[in-house]
């Protein structure tokens, strides 16, 4: 799967541009300020609908312009070519379009075209709150677990029920039981996919970070939400007043968590940020193993500034990885050489130069 043409209007301050990138390896180099990370961004939009830079919409859309808009043709895993594009305006509303229809939602991009980012705040994945991690943890059940996606609905909808219920004490007798035992049910499907998944991605972790960094006694855990050895309908019982007193339900799947540990202490603690960098790559090149395995396709991924914080050891490992991937990868940096070579020479790369938001190619990946 990849970006086999890829267009661009009034998105931050890069000038219109349609690019032809390459399969594999792309190598986007300029100064600091110079839309390098808004093309990354460009891509973030088409295959989630958001910036990761910003949860306000309006610093996105270039100025003086009415909306932004960004169309992609797509190579899918059989072969067959997908067109996206997706505008967005100033007051808010946005349109998608896959093969020319329009989508509902935002998850049928996210379907069409998986994306992995791996930027200067990915740290914040160890470091941040758990809602960051599982985040992380639910983009992966949801690219391999064709059930996780309805599940997740019917648990959204009862806790929605149950928590207006807690602060205004409207739902009758059966009504509430009735939510109680919906919200339970939804709850043990997620907590199965869940773990299913983190067994599966457990030793591909364990295996990438070992190629990155040697790291004895980190270890991976999940936590579900509520008391491992008891029943959910059992904790939502016994915490009811203290539930209603807050006015939201406590325990559940929407209070997961992944640990990251070393020895006794939480990793985020201990390791500096180049390290925190390196195992939280780890985490996302695993994450795309398991897509590929599970959709015969591969995700892209979106890499802003990957020189920052990693000398030449571990900027080689890395690239590496993700070579290995065999996906489509965007890479951003500001020396162009200091990633030009390394790569395998049958790896088809594309080197594009941005200034003052203009993009050329410099190296084209059929030469």
């Amino acid at each position: 799967m990849s970006l086999t043409r890829f267009a661009v209007t009034a998105v931050r301050n890069l000038h219109p541009v349609t690019l032809s990138p390459s399969p594999r390896i792309n190598i986007l180099s300029g100064d600091n300020g110079s839309g390098k990370t808004s093309l990354l961004e460009a891509i973030h939009l088409l295959g989630l609908a958001r910036s990761f830079r910003s949860t306000r919409l309006l610093p996105v859309i270039q100025y003086e312009q009415l909306a932004c808009t960004i169309f992609g043709q797509v190579q899918l895993a059989d072969g067959r070519q997908s067109s996206l594009g997706i505008s967005r305006d100033r007051q808010g509303e946005f349109q998608i379009r896959i093969d020319g229809q329009n989508a509902r939602s935002a998850a049928q991009l996210a379907e069409t075209l998986p994306l992995q980012l791996i930027n200067p705040d990915s740290f914040r994945l160890l470091e941040g709150a758990p809602k960051i991690r599982r985040q992380f943890l639910d983009w992966g059940v949801f690219h391999v677990e064709p059930r996780f996606m309805p599940a997740w609905q019917r648990l959204q909808k009862a806790l929605r029920q149950r928590n207006s219920w807690l602060r205004r004490g409207t739902l009758d007798a059966a009504s509430q039981a009735a939510w109680d035992r919906e919200l339970c049910l939804a709850s043990d499907e997620i907590d199965a996919y869940r773990r299913a998944y983190i067994q599966a991605l457990k030793p591909v972790f364990e295996r990438t970070l070992s190629e990155l960094l040697d790291l004895e006694g980190l270890t991976l855990s999940y936590y579900r939400g509520w008391d491992k050895e008891r029943e959910l309908n059992d904790v939502l019982a016994a915490s009811l007043i203290r539930d209603q007193q807050l006015g939201h339900t406590q325990s559940g799947p929407q209070r997961a968590d992944l640990r990251l540990r070393l020895g006794a202490h939480n990793a985020a603690e201990i390791l500096s940020r180049g390290q925190q960098k390196l195992v939280v790559c780890a985490l996302r090149i695993s994450q795309g193993h398991l897509v590929n395995q599970a959709k015969r396709g591969q995700c892209i991924y979106l890499v802003d500034d990957l020189p920052s914080e990693l000398d030449e050891q571990h900027r080689r490992a890395l690239c590496r990885l993700l070579e290995d991937l065999h996906c489509q990868v965007f890479i951003t940096c500001v020396d162009h050489e200091l990633l030009r070579e390394g790569w395998r020479t049958d790896t088809p790369v594309a080197m594009f130069h941005v200034e003052h938001g203009c993009i050329t190619q410099t190296h084209d990946h059929r030469e």
